[in-house]
This record gives structure tokens, C-alpha cells and sequence, in this order.
């Protein structure tokens, strides 16, 4: 188990972060800002392999700390959750449980979005070529109404693909009335929390989807190479992933070429050796998120979010990110010409932001402050004018 710093304000938070020693960091919807905390994880890692070898023992104990510290925080149970290399890897390992599904007769469309993150999207429509059909809903001014999504379930639905907030604009589902529907039609519910996990509270046993996904570069503030998989208990046990390892397996360590014995519960969804060094940093992450608590972290990125959104409107930029805040997640979106140089330009006064299609992305997390949002909106208005003067 990670120690817990103490942490009781934003500002005790921030100082874990070196990056605001040099910049304003908002693409936490990209690559989240790392905290010391993380940095020395990896220090500690880097130290076993220098003076150990390879101490699998102590490795593996950051693997099960990883994946019991994002059980934490979704209100899951540690074998719930399984270790995965990237939220592709989860979907395709769902996937390969659930297709072909000769047994689910007239049950063969998967439903998901046009503002699916296509890393997702793309394990969906390649079922295709295993008997699946693919049902797309679509948004409407970067929001989709929960009334398409109830619309395109239907008892031909097999899974439900739903991200929790969407990657382009941080528009948020509405999660509940979409898993009450699948419930209705018999349908699995696949959700997405890439970009929220972290920020934005999660609840598994209140909202009861049957899959979560996250990876742990974003909001949960470490580095690429781990993302978590949450598998319901009960549905986990009625599955059989095609997409596999020795890590999947009851036993790993029995090295056993002949026989296929899957592991119990979401750990049967895991496959190969995990990404140890990712491992160590997103304990050492989650444990700090932990220590802040996530749904102060939420009330401070809403008050932030809100103040974002007000000063860009009141400039007359124009935003992709809903003005509603029950919609609103943790971004806020700016429509500007040529995202790319926009960002780059941005960047040049000290500011890390991510831009993405025709908009430059502002996420926001609990190390932000007043201060980064004032400041981030002044420049990017005057970046704005200057560019359609």
C-alpha cells in the first residue's frame, strides 16, 4: 500500500506537481500533469532493477496496488478489476468474450457513438468480422441526448458502448439512463472513463454498468503502458476472453502450455507480463488522488470550469463544451482557427494545452487554480483576435 501524503487544499496539491514550476499544465485530457510522487516511484523501480535484478515479488505487489487503488475509487472490489496495457486491450478483450455469439441469436449489435474515442470505436467495428453489427447514435452540437441512446437500444442490443465524458468537448452521459435501458433490453453496458476516472466520481455499484475502462496517463496522472478494467463479479464469471495470457490464468505460475484455466473474476481478462515501471507511478498516483478525495476534486473542477466557460463566452469565444453544467465534465473546449498553431502558441507563453479536431482542449484538474484560468483565457482570447484581426 501506497502512504498517503496529507492533503486538505488544492494549493497542498499543486505543490506535488514540479511542471508549475515552469508551466500552466491544462491537458490533463491528453497527459495528465505527474506528481514527485510518481517520479520517485519510478526512482524506486528503477533502483530494484539496479541492485535486485529482478524482484518479480515486489513488482508484482505494485500491480495488485495499482489495480486494488483503482478498485478504491470506482467502489469496486479488487477482483474486479483487472490490469491491462491500454483501454484498447480491455475492449478487445470484452470483445473476444462476447463475439462470436452463436448462443445470443437476433443479439448481435453493439451500440455506441460517434463520439466514441476510435481506439474503442475501432475493437467495435472490427467484431463485424465476427457476426457483430455496429448501431452508431449520434450528437448533435457536440451533445448527445440521452433520448438517441434509449432510441438505438433494442432487444437486438448486445453491448452498450458509452464513454462517461466524451474526449472531444467533455460532454458527459447521461450513464444511469443508459444502463436502465440496456437492463431493459438485456444488454451489457461497456463504459468508457478515460476521461473522467480520477476527476469525476465513479460509482459501480450505483450506476451498475457490467465493464468500466480507464487508463491511468490522463486524469489519473501517471504515464502511459497500465490502464484497469472493471468486470462485473457476476458477469466475469459467465465469460471467456479468447484475447488471453498466462496472466489470465488461475495459476501463471504453473507454466502449463495444454491447459486453458481461466483466472476468477476480471483477472481473466488480463494476457501478458504487465507494464511494471506504469504500474509503480499509477500507485503512487491514485494514492495521491485518493488522499485528496475525489469528490472534492470534482467540486474544485466544476468552480473552475464554470469560471473558464464565463470568461471565454463573455470574450466571444466560441466553445464546443456544453454551457449546460450538468452536461459539462472536466474540459472545456475552445473553437478557434487552426487549433494546432493556437496551442503552439500557447505553449510558447507557458501553457500545455491539448488541441484536438477544431478545437483547443482546456482540462482542468485539482492542481488547477483561479489563477491558471484567468490567465489561460486572457491569452487564448488575445491569441484569438489577434488571429481573426
Amino acid at each position: 500500500m501506497v502512504a498517503r501524503p496529507h492533503l486538505s487544499t488544492p494549493e497542498d496539491f499543486r505543490a506535488r506537481f514540479p511542471i508549475f514550476l515552469q508551466k500552466v499544465h491544462l491537458a490533463s485530457c491528453s497527459q495528465g500533469a505527474v506528481p514527485v510522487d510518481a517520479i520517485e516511484a519510478l526512482d524506486a523501480y528503477r533502483a530494484t532493477l539496479r541492485e535486485d535484478g529482478a524482484d518479480w515479488d515486489r513488482w508484482m505487489e505494485q500491480v495488485d496496488a495499482a489495480r486494488c487503488a483503482f478498485a478504491r475509487l470506482i467502489g469496486a472490489q479488487p477482483e474486479e478489476v483487472a490490469a491491462v496495457p491500454s483501454a484498447s486491450a480491455g475492449a478487445a478483450a470484452v470483445a473476444s468474450a462476447l463475439f462470436p455469439a452463436p448462443e445470443a441469436a437476433g443479439r448481435n449489435v453493439i451500440v455506441t457513438s460517434d463520439l466514441e474515442f476510435p481506439s474503442i470505436a475501432h475493437v467495435w467495428l472490427a467484431q463485424r468480422n465476427r457476426g457483430a453489427a455496429v448501431r452508431f447514435v449520434r450528437s448533435e452540437n457536440g451533445v448527445i441526448d440521452a433520448a438517441r441512446w434509449l432510441e438505438a437500444i433494442q432487444p437486438d442490443t448486445r453491448l452498450v458502448s458509452a464513454h462517461t465524458v466524451a474526449y472531444t468537448n467533455g460532454a458527459r452521459n447521461d450513464l444511469d439512463a443508459i444502463v436502465r435501458r440496456a437492463r431493459e433490453a438485456g444488454a451489457l453496458v461497456f463504459a468508457d472513463a478515460y476521461q473522467g476516472a480520477g476527476v469525476v466520481p465513479i460509482d459501480v455499484r450505483r450506476t451498475p454498468v457490467d465493464f468500466l475502462v480507464a487508463g491511468a496517463l490522463k486524469y489519473l496522472l501517471a504515464i502511459p503502458g497500465i490502464a484497469f478494467l472493471y468486470v462485473r463479479a457476476e458477469v466475469a464469471e459467465s465469460l471467456f476472453p479468447s484475447v488471453t495470457g498466462w496472466f489470465g490464468q488461475r495459476n501463471p505460475y504453473a507454466f502449463d502450455p495444454f491447459h486453458l484455466e481461466p483466472a476468477p473474476g476480471a483477472l481473466r481478462f488480463q494476457a501478458g507480463t504487465p507494464a511494471v515501471p506504469a504500474a509503480y507511478a499509477a500507485a503512487a498516483s491514485m494514492a495521491l488522488i485518493e488522499a485528496a478525495g475525489v469528490e472534492r476534486i470534482w467540486a474544485h473542477v466544476q468552480r473552475l470550469a464554470a469560471r473558464l466557460t464565463d470568461r471565454l463566452r463573455a470574450a466571444g469565444v466560441p466553445l464546443l463544451s456544453p454551457a449546460d453544467p450538468a452536461l459539462r465534465g472536466p474540459q472545456v473546449a475552445a473553437i478557434v482557427p487552426n487549433p494546432d498553431a493556437i496551442a503552439q502558441a500557447l505553449a510558447r507563453e507557458g501553457f500545455v494545452v491539448s488541441p484536438r479536431g477544431r478545437a483547443v482542449r482546456l482540462s482542468l484538474h485539482y492542481y488547477n487554480t483561479e489563477d491558471d484560468v484567468d490567465a489561460v483565457a486572457d491569452a487564448l482570447t488575445a491569441l484569438v483576435r489577434a488571429t481573426s484581426a
